[in-house]
């Protein structure tokens, strides 16, 4: 006979208000992480006597962790409720930002992007899903991803008034601020979610000690096959593949753009990626209702062609000033991107895999937010950072592209 899952009785009211808090906080704290790097990475190169190659390094691990986590997240949740997955994310996070705090070799500072990467995958993709089933959920997933923007919008702050500051750069003491904040983190979600904080448990009859663990290993197996069957979740996927991989490039390269190409000041263009993090945090805030409102296929569409010529006017322009205005343009109209990607998504599957199938496709968005800025890395080393400009522009059309692929939702009934 099958093992019957036992199901979480949803939260109070208050309770509730206080899980969303904690999601939000969760991508915060992954903002600060993702946010910093692209404005650390000239005192990166320097401290470590490294080229844009070597910086390429950093991102594989970040992929690695992200991949780790997509291989084990549906093993892990045939085991363990919700909450713990989040205490495991949190835990990790605290562990990476520990090791950065005095500047370690290179080999194991690239390591501890493997380590942040697992534990974002854990605790962000769990609590998306999360955020994902409750009633209004355009509106909080706008939320917590605009948390996710404020936290990459303070990060070039902090980071680079702390790397600037006096003779002799200090930057990895920036991963205090991350350190301090993920500790509140894991107290934050401990409160939130400690009665989810279980092993799940399974109801049996007729069967040995030994059933559980298989009927777990087959469940595991089961969903994901279910879940990898649909050609809407490869459709939503790469578009999420593509979206990620052009923001988080943007980000980590500005800034070795604008020094090297641009013949900018390093200490003050540390503080342009902000531009860009500030655009999408108001464009996750404020354009997530209009966007439901006026038809978010339509809506997504236009976004992405304002998004191209915003890019354009980037790349040909040779002006810091009108640069840093339109990419942070181009970070205010992407900013509904993510949310609404979910939204739609969310809508696309049946209950039975909906959170597996929303798993995998946030996994496999950030594995694009891996891959790319590793390639640019790479290909920067041969070429010039100049290559992020033609590199931004096919990722921003092949979001498009990937955008109009995906199939309109049915209307699924809870």
């Amino acid at each position: 006979m099958e093992h019957l899952q036992v199901e979480q009785e949803p939260p109070a009211p208050r309770l509730l208000l206080l899980k969303l808090i904690s999601s939000g906080f969760s991508f915060f704290v992954a903002g600060l992480n993702d946010g910093s790097l692209g404005a650390l990475i000239p005192y990166i190169r320097q401290e470590y006597a490294i080229d844009t190659n070597m910086v390429s390094i950093v991102y594989g691990t970040t992929f690695f962790g992200w991949f780790f986590a997509a291989l084990t997240n549906s093993y892990l949740t045939q085991y363990f409720n919700i909450g713990i997955l989040l205490l495991l994310g949190a835990a990790l996070q605290i562990i990476a930002h520990a090791f950065r705090t005095w500047a370690p070799p290179f080999p194991l500072f690239a390591v501890t992007f493997f380590i942040a990467a697992l534990g974002q995958a854990y605790q962000d993709t769990h609590a998306n899903n999360f955020v994902a089933t409750v009633k209004g959920a355009h509106r909080w997933l706008g939320f917590i991803h605009a948390m996710y923007m404020g936290g990459c919008l303070v990060a070039p702050f902090v980071s680079t008034a702390v790397a600037s500051s006096g003779d002799h750069s200090h930057w990895e003491l920036f991963y205090t601020t991350p350190l301090g904040m993920g500790v509140l983190n894991l107290v934050l979600v401990w409160v939130a979610f400690r009665e989810w904080a279980t092993m799940k448990q399974y109801e049996q009859s007729e069967a040995s000690d030994s059933e559980p663990a298989v009927s777990r290993q087959r469940g595991a197996a089961t969903e994901m096959k279910r879940t990898l069957a649909m050609p809407g979740v490869w459709l939503v996927s790469l578009y999420f593949f593509f979206f990620l991989g052009a923001a988080i490039t943007a980000g980590g390269w500005i800034v070795e753009y604008l020094v090297d190409v641009r013949d900018g000041d390093l200490d003050k263009m540390g503080y342009v990626p902000a531009g860009f993090y500030g655009g999408s945090f108001i464009g996750r805030l404020l354009l997530a209702e209009p966007t439901y409102r006026f038809g978010e296929r339509r809506m997504i569409s236009i976004y992405v062609v304002l998004c191209l010529a915003l890019e354009l006017v980037f790349w040909l322009v040779p002006d810091i000033i009108t640069e840093a205005v339109a990419i942070s343009l181009l970070g205010l109209f992407s900013g509904p991107f993510f949310a609404t990607g979910i939204s739609v998504a969310s809508k696309l599957f049946t209950p039975e895999i909906r959170s597996s199938a929303l798993a995998f496709i946030f996994l496999m968005g950030q594995i694009g937010g891996a891959v790319f800025p590793a390639v640019t890395g790479i290909i920067a080393a041969q070429s010039g950072v100049k290559v992020l400009q033609p590199m931004l522009v096919g990722l921003l059309g092949a979001t498009g592209v990937s955008w109009l692929i995906i199939p309109k939702p049915r209307l699924h009934h809870d």
